[in-house]
């Protein structure tokens, strides 16, 4: 076996080691996981851990709170280690920088312990008390894995928020045939086991149903009560729906050709190659005097045996894509992923945090960081980017 088969078994192992220790040292489960992650939020941090606590006091079932600071630039994490300190429901977790909404979700995801996560928005548009009811959601018959949340009546701007998503949730329910009416809520109720083995990047948090349903997990919807901003400003604007229309064309080709790219460009190619032949076929034709007005047409002046040559190379090209596509597939499949997102500091509900340590050298994807598990120095397990 080659230095590099070894080495991919030997960090598969060892990373599977440090998840066993992880688990091991993780305190006990808990009904519902609350995953909020918040950047320039910082008027609304008290209120949104108030009425948290008020409702799931009144909801009876054990929970935990996770905060996740997402690069804020205010005094969102100083105001959110105040309002959770001593608090054992809560955790606060920092990263280094802005990574983005999908990037703090899976650190709240991979620090969750419940039996039921909720991710939810910070700005208290989503309403707390809606929470009891989409976790009661996922066992009404037959028993469902993910509910979404539906903003039926969103208090949101018509023409920049409410017009852009209306027909964003169409072009994707066409697309995926996934028939929800509300992909962007963030308020969701996710069971476990639905997320287990679910990657996130780039801004795939939004298609979570859709990835978890084409997983096999049974999914339906549930309105929520939406309520207007007071404090802060929103992060969306029409820059968003673009993006949402990208990552739709990344969604569409992971559910149907992940494991099979090659026909996804093999499609393409012979497309391209159909039309190459056609292209030659009607030139071949024009040289005789047929299907020009102009009379005979020299193949060496028809610019249509050209576009011919030019969609047999595209030919060439598509199939050689599908080819190194399977074969990063396998590599994709076969290797161990690192995380997307790195933690500068944990602090749990005692006010207590755990600081990282850069790493001398600098490199961003080897910082050294202190595993907020065990409190050891551990930095490829915190450095690890899921892909």
């Amino acid at each position: 076996m080659s230095n590099e088969s070894h080495s991919h078994s030997d960090r598969r192992r060892n990373l599977g080691l440090r998840e066993k220790r992880d688990r091991q040292n993780r305190p006990a489960e808990v009904d519902i996981s609350i995953v909020i992650p918040l950047k320039n939020e910082e008027d609304n941090v008290a209120p949104l851990h108030e009425e948290i606590c008020e409702a799931m006091a009144a909801d009876g079932a054990s929970y935990e709170i996770i905060y996740i600071d997402d690069g804020s630039r205010d005094r969102t994490l100083e105001r959110l280690q105040r309002v959770t300190a001593g608090d054992p429901h809560a955790t606060v977790i920092e990263l280094t920088r802005c990574f983005g909404q999908t990037a703090a979700l899976a650190a709240g995801f991979e620090r969750a312990r419940g039996h039921v996560i909720v991710p939810m928005d910070g700005d208290l548009q989503n309403d707390p008390h809606d929470i009891a009811r989409v976790v009661a959601k996922l066992d009404e018959p037959p028993g469902y894995d993910v509910v979404s949340g539906w903003r039926k009546e969103r208090q949101d701007k018509l023409m920049s928020r409410r017009m852009p998503s209306v027909l964003a949730n169409g072009l994707i329910r066409w697309v995926t045939g996934v028939q929800l009416n509300d992909l962007g809520c963030s308020l969701k109720a996710y069971r476990r086991e639905a997320l287990e083995d679910v990657e996130l990047y780039g801004e795939m948090h939004r298609f979570l149903p859709i990835i978890t349903r084409w997983r096999g997990a049974r999914i339906t919807e549930e309105v929520v009560n939406h309520r207007p901003r007071i404090h802060g400003t929103t992060k969306y604007d029409l820059r968003r729906t673009v993006k949402v229309l990208l990552d739709l064309v990344t969604v569409k080709f992971l559910g149907d050709y992940l494991t099979k790219p090659i026909y996804f460009f093999g499609k393409a190619g012979l497309l391209s190659m159909a039309g190459s032949f056609l292209s030659l076929g009607i030139a071949g034709f024009q040289k005789f005097g047929y299907l020009s007005s102009a009379g005979p047409v020299n193949l060496n002046r028809n610019v249509l045996v050209t576009f011919s040559v030019m969609l047999f190379l595209l030919t060439v090209l598509f199939i050689m894509m599908g080819v190194i596509s399977e074969l990063l597939v396998r590599i994709y499949h076969e290797s161990q992923g690192r995380r997307i997102y790195k933690i500068r500091s944990i602090q749990e509900g005692t006010g207590a945090s755990s600081g990282g340590q850069r790493d001398p050298k600098g490199e961003e994807g080897n910082s050294g960081c202190t595993d907020t598990m065990t409190g050891k120095a551990d930095c490829s397990s915190a450095e690890r980017e899921k892909v």
